[in-house]
């Protein structure tokens, strides 16, 4: 997929852990850590306002765009 989360890399820089932002953006662990893996499919845009509230971040520091090389 050529969305890429980096919430993992911006989790590391703050020395946060997962269950900590999760309790903090009120989303269970196991659903951040589907949105931390890649695995999601979609974010509301409600839960990527609280990730940038409580990370100081833009929504540009957890997520970018890769295209997929061509074939």
């Amino acid at each position: 997929m050529p969305i890429i989360v980096t919430l993992d890399v911006v989790l590391a820089q703050r020395k946060l852990k997962l269950g900590d932002l999760a309790e903090r953006v009120d989303l269970t662990p196991a659903n951040l850590s589907i949105l931390k893996t890649g695995k999601a499919k979609a974010i509301r845009f409600s839960t990527l306002e609280a990730l940038c509230r409580e990370l100081d971040c833009q929504p540009g520091d957890l997520i970018r765009y890769e295209p997929e090389p061509d074939r």
